[in-house]
């Protein structure tokens, strides 16, 4: 076992620790006076470990990934009805934000030696960022203006989940991963819905609209670094000084050395630039299918939303589960993107909207299985997860950011194929994602090693 006052590289005996090993002190969120051997023999953490970090999760994805639902896509309409595609080019800014940020906070979080932890500063401050971008977009007199607003929103709120997300990869041990994964995939799931239903019914009102899922969600976001003990880290090693000419290396990492989180990167990738095409201009879609305009069909599209929290359920949490019992990943992950590419074929070739909201439901499925265990997966394989865990998370998050980035911005091109009458043709998004996705899982599936 580590002495807890040894430094985190050496050994009682003054020999390095083998790879992947961690010190008590080099682990936020343990509880004081825990040592352990190594990320292989991790100890499990506790109940209300993970239902403060579930909460948390809930909360911030509640405040942050509403505005996507529905939010945005009223002010869009509010501020220039006749160009819906602004939406993917703010959406698309908005994520160039968080691919530049979020790598950068996870190096600066590895070497923070504070009271709170590495974690926990940065859930703050991104927190409170993300609130004050609410404001920012709910008054916003223009489209210019609302895009500075998401953009602000992905530089606090992106980073706060991440600082999640590399919580879970100092502190979970592999019997735990795809459990404490389902359970945070499927809150990623059902909080954007939550959100949807209480925007909804404030889509008069700019400041409601944003700022209840707002104010409701950063409480909840917060959880975790009010009551989360036990991660002070002043007691670390001194962290090497940052440069820009140390950090920028740090972006990049060689394929050769780590294939397998290479090649998972690249499968995910894939996956996410397919959800993006599929989710973002899914309000537009249905209000064209509909008939209508997007404030009339937020009760619509709120309840095809509630419809989608049964499947992303069985998705997450029982792919999660199942995942952990069976020892098997991989093969949960193709079998997620061909539900998911199924139903954006359902979505692309529906003939009437209770067509559509089925296509929606299996687009749930699906995504809700690969939310839990690709992200048990990227945990399996998470390269110097001793000391450089925030900048491996990081960069696994470039592969959701630049999807997220490229395709709201190649969209609309997509968009413009074969469409008549005024119409927009979003059946040739939803057969482009399909194709993505299982392409992304058929990668995953075959090319990732090192996890089961």
């Amino acid at each position: 076992m580590v002495d807890a006052e040894q430094s985190p590289g050496r050994g009682a005996a003054g020999d390095p620790v083998a790879d992947n090993a961690l010190s008590a002190v080099a682990v936020p969120g343990l509880a004081q006076g825990t040592a352990i051997v190594g990320a292989t023999g991790m100890p499990k953490v506790s109940a209300s470990f993970i239902w403060l970090l579930v909460l948390s999760t809930f909360g911030l994805y509640l405040a942050f990934i509403a505005p996507v639902g529905i939010s945005l896509a009223v002010r869009v309409e509010q501020l220039d009805p006749q160009h819906p595609e602004y939406l993917g080019y703010i959406i698309g800014v908005g994520s160039i934000v968080a691919l530049v940020s979020i790598p950068l906070v996870g190096v600066i979080s590895d070497g923070t030696r504070s009271r709170l932890g590495r974690r926990r500063p940065f859930i703050l401050i991104g927190s409170l960022i993300g609130f004050a971008s609410l404001i920012v977009m709910a008054s916003a007199p223009s489209i210019a203006v609302l895009g500075v607003g998401w953009a602000l929103a992905q530089l606090g709120f992106g980073n706060a989940l991440t600082g999640l997300v590399n919580v879970t990869a100092d502190r979970l041990p592999e019997s735990q991963r795809g459990r404490v994964s389902g359970f945070t995939g499927f809150v990623q799931l059902v909080a954007p819905v939550v959100g949807v239903g209480l925007a909804a019914g404030f889509v008069t009102n700019n400041f409601l609209l944003f700022l209840v899922p707002g104010l409701i969600g950063v409480a909840l976001g917060l959880v975790f670094v009010v009551f989360a003990r036990g991660d002070d880290a002043r007691g670390l090693a001194p962290a090497a000084r940052l440069s820009w000419k140390s950090v920028l290396p740090k972006y990049v990492f060689d394929p050769r050395q780590y294939p397998a989180f290479a090649w998972n990167w690249l499968g995910r990738f894939l996956v996410y630039f397919a959800l993006s095409l599929s989710t973002t201009f899914t309000t537009f879609y249905f209000a064209q299918r509909a008939g209508t305009t997007i404030a009339e069909i937020a009760g619509l599209f709120a309840i095809a939303s509630i419809a989608g929290i049964g499947a992303a359920a069985i998705g997450a949490l029982g792919g999660g589960i199942l995942s952990d019992r069976l020892h098997r990943r991989r093969i949960f992950v193709l079998i997620a993107c061909v539900i998911f590419a199924a139903g954006a074929v359902i979505l692309a070739l529906a003939p009437d909207m209770t067509v559509v909201i089925i296509g929606f439901v299996v687009i749930n499925l699906g995504t809700g299985i690969f939310s839990a265990v690709d992200q048990a997966i990227v945990l399996d394989i998470l390269p110097e997860r001793d000391v450089n865990a925030g900048r491996f998370v990081g960069i696994n998050q470039l592969a959701l950011q630049i999807g997220q980035s490229v395709a709201p911005i190649t969209a609309p091109a997509f968009l413009l194929i074969g469409a008549t009458g005024g119409q927009q043709n979003y059946g040739v998004l939803f057969l482009l994602a399909a194709v993505c996705t299982v392409a992304g899982g058929s990668i995953i599936f075959v090319k990732v090693t090192g996890s089961q």
